[in-house]
């Protein structure tokens, strides 16, 4: 598949893991795997293939046309609603989760409504208010997001978790302290716990205790959470 760079391949693959890089704003600049927003989530790919290995998990990294969001064009989400058709085409009616961070974060919110997604997890995403969030009905939502946070707003990733929790999400926000936009600081935890968590969206393991909490929680309760380090080898968090 084209649309979509396989590090774990897809033969045979029961589920799919899907991880979606940052970009710009605007810019119909050509995205390459070299560039720092691709470049970061390299270090997602061995312990998102580590926490799934034996379950016939397929891992790649999609392929984007342009480096921008573009408007209403919404290029990214464009392009990973292509990977998501070709996945359907290719294997079948098998789950999909969603990892991106930032603008990949906000494609993979916007194309959760997909019929072969059933989960995301959302790094640092960039969540402007008018986003809708009626596709994330039925899904369940993780969002991870740095108190230190300068380049997207960590209050709008828990308000569009409210809001998808209110149009029926299974919900959890969570809060990385200390850590910033680009995922540097604490990247140890970043890496570890998002795999750990998208793992437990496809039924690997379970999730955090916390986090199942907040997955039970309905109606208007955020659910937020402050991930206590160290997340990957013990996790424990505290009510935020």
């Amino acid at each position: 598949m084209r649309a979509v760079r396989w590090r774990v391949g897809p033969a045979g693959a029961g589920a799919v893991v899907l991880v979606l890089h940052g970009g710009q704003v605007a810019s119909t600049a050509p995205a390459r795997p070299w560039q720092p927003a691709a470049v970061r989530m390299n270090g997602f790919v061995r312990p998102l293939a580590r926490a799934t290995a034996g379950h016939r998990v397929a891992l790649g990294l999609v392929r984007y046309r342009y480096r921008g969001w573009n408007g209403e064009r919404a290029d990214a989400a464009a392009d990973v609603t292509a990977a998501l058709d070709r996945v359907a085409a290719e294997l079948g009616p098998v789950p999909v989760v969603l990892l991106g961070h930032s603008m990949g974060g906000r494609a993979a919110l916007r194309c959760a409504g997909h019929r072969a997604v059933t989960g995301v997890v959302a790094l640092a995403p960039w969540c402007p208010p008018e986003d809708p969030v009626a596709q994330l009905a039925g899904r369940s939502l993780v969002t991870l997001h740095g108190d230190r946070d300068r380049v997207t707003d960590p209050a709008a990733t828990r308000d569009l978790a409210a809001r998808a929790r209110q149009s029926g999400a299974r919900v959890a926000a969570l809060e990385v302290a200390g850590a910033d936009h680009a995922m540097l600081r604490r990247s140890r935890d970043w890496h570890l716990g998002a795999a750990r968590l998208t793992a437990a969206l496809l039924g690997i393991g379970a999730p955090p205790a916390e986090v199942a909490a907040a997955f039970d929680l309905t109606g208007t309760a955020e659910g937020g959470l402050r991930i206590a380090l160290p997340y990957g080898r013990r996790p424990a968090a505290a009510r935020g």
